[in-house]
């Protein structure tokens, strides 16, 4: 099992959670973080430091969500963070919006 980062993100992209990664599997786009499943541990650390609750376990995550992270993490222009950057312009806004699936940028313009 691994942990997924889902639409909860989209406009957010809190990073405090990357800062607790003992293997650095989060990648970063340009609207969201998400979790390679590759390199997740499963340890679970990351979990209670998202504070939009955009962490799910796998067992508990939409399947969209885990087919999307395992996506994008090898997606062209999404690269792994492991330190913390402010969050995005807007995500007080953002954090209050629902069903953001629409939102998703994954295409990183170089």
């Amino acid at each position: 099992m691994t942990f997924v980062v889902d639409d909860k993100c989209i406009g957010c992209k809190h990073t405090t959670c990357v800062t607790v990664c003992p293997v650095d599997c989060f990648y970063e786009g340009p609207n969201m973080l998400v979790i390679n499943p590759d390199e997740c541990i499963d340890c679970g650390l990351c979990e209670p430091e998202c504070p939009v609750d955009a962490i799910r376990s796998e067992d508990e995550a939409d399947p969209y969500w885990i087919e999307k992270n395992a996506e994008l993490c090898y997606t062209d222009g999404w690269e792994m963070i492991d330190e913390e950057k402010p969050p995005m312009e807007g995500y007080e806004e953002a954090a209050k919006m629902e069903n953001k699936k629409d939102m998703l940028i994954t295409h990183v313009q170089i």
